[in-house]
């Protein structure tokens, strides 16, 4: 097995590898949005909570507006996530070298080293997983019902950061309540007081989802509504764990989580079913979904500190399943150069429609060129949009082009409207092909002129001008 030393050096590569591609690497779409909220903090935002906005704003004040800037928080992070994994595995497994390690899979894994990349809800999710799992770890190590308290804070910034941290809420209740050891703090005021910490924490978000229509709520959590039973989604599931896992790690995680479970007779003292528990909890709902709908790749990431204590769990350094534990790591690794090198782009392989290139926004780079060429020339006095993606992008990288997004007001609730003097001048509307809605400017524009196609590598998008106002006040400028 890799020594603790070795390990913790590998760790620390890793990480400094993350900082090094969060300076090199575009900004996703995603990423630019999660700017723009960060440009007028509030307590929530459509899509989720609003911490990834505030720890955008920590970053971009020392590094300004640049990927680096943007992504600051979530290289400064990834060191307590590792620790937090690291002394979680400590106190659950009680063997320091399985313990580093731990973290060591933790941060090889493709989900753990995207997710702590890129600045998007994920990333602090992970992060108070990580923390929320340590005290829980706590709770049962020490018998002090103090801890409690700290998993209260924890669960609470991570609601902060996404609902899915309801799901490790829930697991440590069902972990109280199948686990006779621990089953007596639901006696006790300590496990209650946590949650009411943890309300109190979320509390400003409540107040300002009821001065919002709940509009978070019902964006995600309409999602829960399934469609018609298919098995499809299922595959497409477990492929995408297998891949953001790395496929190795993925079966140890399978080999630990079972182990974990069947082990989970409370008198044999199986401190590892806490961590059974918790993901087992939110696995079965991941399941009931994908029995009628798509679930997102990125979707359990919270589970990845859990799964990474308990991949090293199942290592082995004897019997038959040695060559799986010592393939793993190297495996994991060369995956990940991979990733780095197709998504820097330094020795690409030749694709014809790299998925990377196009979610980093390679593909509409040359687009944005031509968009702020034409506002230089003051040929545009502004730029129309439809969707969320077009509108980051241009509001990152052309900071010079006014943007008036014409369709989705309750992204920007705060963010002005158009004044009526602009919406008099040279207005053109941007649109990728696929998801140009032309009738939309229509609704609110009494000409449309002409489309233009540009051409960006791998995808087409129109450019029309369009004029005479309908109204006084259309769209937000973002």
């Amino acid at each position: 097995m890799i020594s603790v030393r070795v390990s913790l050096t590998l760790i620390v590569v890793l990480i400094a590898l993350r900082a090094v591609m969060a300076l090199v690497l575009p900004l996703t779409a995603d990423e630019a949005y999660y700017w723009l909220w960060s440009k007028r903090l509030a307590f929530g935002y459509y899509d989720h909570p609003p911490m990834i906005a505030w720890l955008i704003r920590v970053g971009t004040a020392l590094f300004g507006d640049t990927p680096l800037g943007v992504r600051f928080a979530g290289i400064v992070l990834s060191l307590p996530a590792s620790w937090l994994v690291w002394q979680s595995a400590s106190l659950i497994l009680k063997d320091a070298k399985r313990a580093v390690l731990a973290a060591l899979l933790f941060n090889l894994t493709l989900m753990v080293s995207a997710e702590m990349l890129a600045a998007t809800p994920d990333m602090p999710s992970v992060v108070f997983a990580a923390a929320f799992i340590f005290f829980l770890a706590k709770v049962q190590q020490s018998g002090d019902g103090r801890w409690w308290l700290a998993v209260g804070i924890a669960g609470g910034l991570g609601l902060l950061s996404k609902y899915s941290a309801l799901f490790l809420g829930l697991g440590a209740l069902f972990w109280l309540i199948v686990d006779a050891r621990h089953r007596k703090w639901l006696m006790t005021a300590w496990p209650y007081l946590g949650a009411v910490l943890a309300v109190l924490i979320v509390t400003p978000h409540l107040i300002w989802q009821a001065q919002h229509q709940w509009m978070t709520f019902a964006f995600q959590f309409g999602r829960v509504g399934g469609g018609a039973f298919t098995l499809r989604f299922i595959g497409e599931f477990l492929a995408a764990q297998v891949g953001l896992a790395t496929p190795l790690i993925f079966l140890l995680m399978v080999i630990g989580l079972w182990r974990a479970t069947k082990r989970g007779d409370a008198k044999t003292g199986n401190d590892r079913l806490l961590l059974a528990v918790l993901a087992w909890t939110a696995i079965a709902y991941f399941l009931q979904h994908a029995l009628h709908d798509r679930i997102q790749g990125n979707w359990p990431c919270f589970l990845y500190p859990a799964l990474a204590i308990l991949a090293a769990d199942a290592f082995r350094t004897a019997g038959k399943s040695r060559w799986l534990s010592f393939a793993a790591a190297p495996v994991a690794a060369l995956m990940l150069l991979i990733t780095y090198n197709q998504a820097a782009r330094w020795y690409p392989i030749p694709l014809n429609n790299d998925p990377l290139a196009r979610l980093l926004g390679r593909n509409f780079a040359p687009i944005g060129d031509v968009v702020s060429a034409i506002s230089t020339a003051r040929l545009a006095d502004a730029i129309l949009t439809t969707d969320y993606q077009t509108t980051a992008w241009l509001r990152f990288n052309q900071p010079d082009v006014k943007v008036i997004q014409v369709t989705e007001p309750q992204r920007y609730p705060d963010a002005p409207a158009a004044h009526a003097k602009l919406l008099q001048g040279r207005l053109f509307y941007l649109a990728e092909l696929r998801r140009d809605r032309h009738r939309e400017p229509r609704k609110f524009f009494g000409y449309t002129g002409f489309p233009t196609q540009l051409q960006g590598p791998g995808t087409l998008y129109v450019l029309y001008p369009v004029g005479k106002p309908r109204s006084s006040l259309i769209g937000r400028m973002p």
